[in-house]
């Protein structure tokens, strides 16, 4: 039996588990759309579109599959509808690969009242308790974004130059066109620190720099922090989470700026979600995350390859 059909078994006991963790503690399951006439400013992150063909008192003929339901769930926030989750596909374009796939499943809850900090324990359990499935337990590290760095290279990302940054990725040869300090700071995680998380240990990483606040709030002080969290077991980054912006205007300024950074590079703006703007004020105070769930299925299965955890990967589809 070839490892994606194997896997199928795994993946319905691993959904079991997430349906019975968050009825436990009075989460609601919900289901929004996969199409919006809003996309995903983020200029990381490409969108697929696709185009309606019906009567146009229907709406917006050109629709973006979404990269999360992130959005309308802070809509559903808004109007009241309390602690919530979806787990679904979502879509990426350009991402394909060893370890990565076009479609793939998300999970996302928010909670009301919480901040990223309490989120972040929530996380861990449920992370545990899917490991646990497969009869493996894990250790647990918890550390601050700055702290991580001056621990593990001596670096102090908050305050450091560009060029000290720069000089630990020297023997990688990355050609430095275009890139800015965030981008170094993404590249020190990605080809120094992640490699070596052991793979039987969750990290989680809290308190970013204010420039990498993406819809987390920024907590002033000397210096800010952007109250966000991200969660690796072993070297995979599992999930992201934040406590979440519920200002309007900062919002969307944010996306304005995300989009003229798309504008810079000379890929597509795409359409700000106006609706969730229109609400954004009257969300509550709350933190959510998200966790790419073939992430944690590898990790479960002790697999590299996302193929392994698919029925059909994106080559076969």
């Amino acid at each position: 039996m070839r490892p994606g059909l194997a896997s199928l078994a795994l993946r319905a006991r691993l959904y079991a588990l997430i349906r019975s963790f968050f009825a436990a503690r009075a989460v609601l399951e919900v289901e929004t759309p996969i199409m919006s006439a809003a996309g995903n400013t983020d200029p990381n992150i490409e969108s697929f579109q696709v185009r309606f063909s019906g009567h146009v008192d229907a709406g917006a003929r050109e629709r973006w599959l979404r990269t999360s339901p992130e959005y309308p769930l802070k809509r559903l926030l808004a109007e009241g509808v309390g602690d919530c989750y979806e787990l679904g596909r979502v879509f990426r374009n350009g991402e394909a690969g060893g370890r990565h796939n076009p479609e793939f499943t998300m999970l996302e809850w928010y909670r009301v009242g919480w901040d990223h900090r309490k989120l972040m324990e929530e996380t861990v359990g449920l992370v545990e308790a899917a490991m646990a499935l497969v009869g493996q337990r894990v250790e647990v590290v918890v550390e601050s974004y700055r702290q991580l760095f001056l621990d593990e290279l001596g670096i102090d990302p908050m305050h450091d130059s560009e060029a000290k940054l720069r000089e630990p990725l020297a023997p990688f040869n990355i050609d430095p066109q275009g890139l800015h300090r965030d981008d170094w700071l993404d590249l020190l995680i990605t080809h120094l620190l992640q490699p070596g998380f052991p793979s039987d240990r969750i990290t989680v990483i809290h308190d970013y720099p204010a420039s990498q606040c993406a819809l987390a709030r920024i907590r002033p002080g000397e210096p800010p922090m952007a109250e966000r969290f991200e969660l690796y077991l072993g070297k995979y980054e599992l999930a992201n989470g934040y406590h979440e912006l519920n200002d309007a205007n900062e919002q969307r300024a944010r996306f304005e700026r995300d989009n003229a950074v798309r504008s810079a590079r000379g890929i597509q703006e795409v359409p700000v979600d106006q609706r969730l703007l229109a609400v954004l004020d009257a969300m509550p105070d709350c933190a959510g995350v998200a966790l790419g769930v073939e992430r944690l299925l590898m990790c479960m299965a002790g697999t590299d390859a996302i193929a392994d955890v698919l029925a059909y990967p994106f080559a076969e589809a």
